[in-house]
């Protein structure tokens, strides 16, 4: 059969969803002599055992759209029994996640399973109360396994480094949930090993962040002995107010991480920069200074640290305007 010819069969028969089972692609006409024909093909993708997807529609996805993904492909695959925890529980709450790694993290009770087995999965043997678990559900009504949010901040807080597990915290804080209700949840666990960088991470977290990039700047800032530079900071201008993603008052210096996100969440980019830009030389004519910063600067930060101590006029026990400790 043409490659054409098994294309069309596959975008006609496909399931509904964006993953497939190998019993769902069945159900719909899409036998395994055809399903192989179509791997073969390059027309399907095979993302697990059992768990296909439409080449069209993975390569339209952005990377971490992929990475959920893959959690579904387990889900599809095993028949939706796992308890997905850590980020797999993170990526499901639709919590920002960087650079978390692809593995899919369930959490059981129990010994190996059929729900917890295969090299693109960790399995997390850890108790879980009553309040620790919740469900999620597919687009058409399937329960979905997950630990609460609260719960799924605390397990990644546990085995990530810290600005990663910063990203999750901070987007769950902005997504309604309660900093003191980890702290409970934390004092309350049986579970010992990594209480401590749980606890200091609960320390750090802050719901003004409102990306991932800016969860990275203002960790590397407070790093820097940056500490006066508060988070999303409205300033007044003859142009109307602009919102700082970090702003010192005292010194006049606003920080800005140039996300491509927030220039295409709302409106039109045109608009939206023209309009962006007359504030900041509003502000800029009002004495303020604004640094200016981009994702792959947060990958050096000792050129970042140089760079920005250069621009406020060296460290901060040197500035003309007193600092903290």
């Amino acid at each position: 059969m043409k490659p054409e010819k098994i294309a069309d069969l596959v975008e006609q028969r496909w399931p509904r969803g964006p993953v497939a089972s190998t019993g769902q692609l069945a159900d719909s006409g899409l036998e395994s002599r055809l399903v192989a024909a179509a791997v073969e093909a390059g027309v399907i993708l095979r993302l697990r055992r059992g768990a296909y997807v439409r080449r069209t529609y993975w390569g339209a996805l952005k990377p971490w759209d992929q990475d959920r993904l893959l959690i579904m492909a387990h889900y599809e695959s095993t028949g939706g029994f796992a308890r997905y925890s850590h980020v797999s529980a993170a990526m499901l709450h639709r919590c920002d996640v960087w650079k978390a790694g692809t593995m899919v993290h369930v959490t059981t009770q129990y010994s190996n399973s059929r729900t917890s087995a295969g090299k693109d999965v960790r399995t997390h043997r850890l108790p879980l109360a009553p309040g620790d678990v919740a469900s999620l559900w597919t687009p058409d009504g399937r329960e979905i396994l997950t630990t609460t949010i609260e719960r799924t901040v605390l397990d990644c807080a546990r085995i990530l480094p810290r600005a990663q597990a910063a990203v999750i915290g901070d987007h769950a804080l902005r997504k309604g949930a309660s900093l003191e209700g980890m702290r409970r949840l934390l004092d309350a666990s049986p579970v010992k090993r990594g209480s401590r960088r749980a606890a200091d991470l609960l320390d750090v977290l802050d719901a003004r962040s409102e990306s991932a990039g800016e969860t990275r700047t203002r960790l590397l800032l407070y790093s820097f002995g940056l500490t006066r530079f508060t988070p999303q900071v409205d300033i007044p201008t003859a142009e109307g107010l602009f919102r700082a993603d970090f702003a010192d008052d005292v010194a006049r210096v606003a920080i800005e991480f140039d996300g491509a996100g927030k220039y295409f969440d709302y409106k039109p980019t045109g608009e939206v920069l023209v309009a962006e830009r007359a504030r900041e030389t509003a502000l800029v004519e009002a004495g303020w200074r604004v640094f200016r910063l981009r994702w792959q600067h947060l990958d050096r930060p000792g050129e970042l640290r140089r760079r920005l101590l250069d621009f406020l006029g060296g460290p901060p026990e040197k500035q003309k305007r007193p600092w903290p400790a």
